[in-house]
């Protein structure tokens, strides 16, 4: 008898949902940086262990502040997730509980009792300070089960795993033993790509950049990779290529040693920046980029 299903990590953005995933399944997916915005579609990362197929759901983090397509698109790709999964998993900072964080769970289901997960205690030294806030979080009725942990260091993992495992229906499995997610190969380094550009451009970097692969090609055991950058200005175009080229140089480095560990080959990597005003509102661009609009 096996048990399967989809699990959705949900959130405010910057709680930690993707540096979750990426640890519960162990392998680098879904790209992280301390930006708003950083995941902007869902994504699947898969975990099979003996008779359980956990099938997690990177989703964005639920945005307020900001009303362009992309962003509408966005939510509604949470809310929707949120109608069709077997577990709901809400991510919160240990010790914090913002208005933003209101606003997502008021968007889970009253039918929904998630897994409440509580990030990133490793950051809180007197741990005595977590029994009250647990205390309060519990008094809310609304989660099926409290789970304290730390994304980043691999703390209290198999207490969440064993918490969903009883929530997931009895069902055969979905993918293969051996998948880590059903994204394209394509996708995940344009991903990479985004990741370095919000690594590495830290407050410089504009809200309104995005990626698009013009080439995906692998030639003798070379894989070839031509990508576009979008922003929004010629300011923007700038900042991203930097004096002589050495900001576009940086990126396109650190870019690259993520997709040749993914891709177990050596990677030829061209990047170009192209300015595209108001891309974020284009409903072409977008979809091109793989939202809903």
């Amino acid at each position: 008898m096996t048990r399967c299903g989809t699990v959705a990590i949900v959130g405010r953005p910057n709680v930690g949902k993707s540096t979750l995933i990426n640890h519960l399944i162990g392998q680098k997916i879904s790209i992280v940086s301390r930006k708003p915005q950083t995941t902007r579609l869902p994504l699947k990362g898969i975990l099979t262990e003996q008779d359980t197929q956990y099938i997690f759901v990177d989703t964005p983090g639920y945005q307020t502040r900001y009303g362009n397509a992309l962003n509408r698109s966005m939510n509604r790709s949470v809310l929707t997730i949120l109608q069709g999964v077997d577990v709901v998993v809400f991510v919160v900072e240990a010790l914090k509980w913002e208005k933003e964080d209101t606003q997502v769970l008021d968007r889970i289901p009253l039918t929904t009792f998630p897994i409440l997960a509580i990030n990133k205690i490793d950051r809180v030294r007197d741990k005595s300070r977590l029994i009250p806030y647990l205390e309060d979080r519990a008094r809310m009725n609304r989660f099926a089960a409290l789970v304290p942990l730390s994304a980043s260091h691999d703390k209290a993992f198999s207490g969440l795993l064993s918490e969903i495992r009883g929530r997931l229906p009895e069902s055969p499995f979905i993918f293969e033993a051996d998948d880590i997610t059903d994204s394209s190969e394509r996708f995940l380094v344009a991903e990479f790509i985004r990741e370095s550009l919000f690594r590495l451009l830290g407050e410089e970097l504009p809200y309104s950049v995005s990626v698009m692969i013009e080439q995906f090609e692998n030639k003798e055991s070379i894989t070839h990779i031509q990508a576009i950058i979008l922003v929004d200005n010629d300011n923007q175009k700038a900042i991203v290529i930097g004096h002589q080229g050495t900001k576009l140089k940086a990126i396109g480095t650190a870019a690259r040693k993520n997709m040749e560990q993914l891709l177990q080959s050596k990677v030829h990597l061209g990047l170009w920046v192209k300015v595209k005003g108001g891309w974020a509102d284009d409903q072409r661009i977008l979809k091109q980029l793989g939202h809903d609009v």
